[in-house]
């Protein structure tokens, strides 16, 4: 499909011969855009161009998994310094969603990296701003901003104190009923929107098969922190993937908070991968989620970036 109005044309790309285009304009997960394709990850008919005069104005990028059908997120929005950028921006974007998803489908979430401190940076505020902007008035509304952390290799990484024994996971059936068990007073924002839609359980149930399952990293990693008698406290779910190792899941049952176990607890997970020799570790939590922010500080992880997500439902 292409869209044209006065001078300006809509369009996908063709294939992947025309990612140079694409990457006329700039962002920072350009270096992935390449392997994606070749890996079905992205596909051309999700990567769409806005052209004036053969000049790239604007673009748009879905990320979803190999065997999807559908993509499962809006990872790419960028604009030239045009005047009318906000504009083309928002004609691409709704051009694009009415090729790629049908109603009454929801459409993906929006996810932008950003740099800390984005605001207080009036160069990235006004990019950043700028493009909000262009997906807001394309329908979607933001949910929740992210720090994004890192582990790197040299960083210290304690032994066990005794406090807390670990073993894997025993069943799927039981991740899920630890997971539905540390729901209640989540920080997370979107499991705080889950939490309004339907039952704890359903919630849990639903990040586990979208996500966690889809891990092809081996389960055993998988932690479950009890205090010696047995009594389970949390959970630790350490992961790869496709882009490299990462803390998919932590949390500390309810019970249990306040008395200092997320330490721990991600400690062992961060041991499980440092193990694997990887060359980083990646982690996300909420900005509203202080203490667990706070526990990914001491135990010496970089906040290298954050995220903002926006969301069509």
């Amino acid at each position: 499909m292409t869209a044209a109005r006065h001078d300006l044309v809509i369009r996908p790309l063709a294939d992947a011969q025309e990612l140079d285009l694409f990457c006329a304009l700039s962002y920072s997960l350009d270096h992935e855009l390449a392997d994606d394709l070749a890996h079905g990850r992205r596909r051309p008919e999700w990567l769409w161009v806005a052209l004036r005069d053969g000049r790239l104005e604007a673009r748009a990028a879905w990320w979803g998994g190999a065997v999807n059908a559908v993509p499962s997120v809006l990872d790419f929005v960028d604009v030239s310094n045009a005047p009318d950028r906000i504009d083309i921006g928002v004609r691409l974007l709704r051009a694009a969603l009415g090729e790629i998803v049908t109603a009454p489908a929801v459409p993906p979430e929006y996810v932008r990296f950003v740099p800390p401190g984005w605001r207080e940076q009036a160069g990235s505020r006004h990019e950043i701003d700028d493009l909000m902007a262009i997906v807001s008035q394309a329908g979607a509304h933001p949910l929740a901003e992210r720090y994004r952390f890192e582990w790197r290799p040299g960083t210290p990484v304690p032994g066990p104190t005794g406090r807390l024994v670990f073993r894997p996971a025993s069943s799927d059936r039981e991740v899920i009923d630890l997971m539905t068990l540390a729901m209640e007073g989540t920080l997370d924002a979107h499991g705080r929107r889950d939490l309004a839609r339907m039952p704890p359980r359903e919630a849990a149930a639903r990040h586990y098969h979208r996500e966690l399952a889809r891990y092809r990293s081996p389960r055993r990693w998988w932690q479950i922190a009890e205090q010696p008698g047995g009594e389970p406290v949390g959970f630790v779910f350490p992961a790869r993937n496709d882009y490299g190792a990462i803390i998919a899941y932590l949390g500390v049952l309810p019970a249990h908070r306040g008395h200092g176990y997320i330490d721990e607890i991600l400690t062992a997970g961060t041991r499980i991968l440092a193990a694997q020799d990887v060359p980083r570790i990646r982690a996300t939590t909420d900005l509203g989620n202080v203490p667990m922010a706070a526990a990914f500080s001491r135990a010496g992880w970089v906040n290298f970036e954050n995220s903002i997500t926006m969301t069509w439902d």
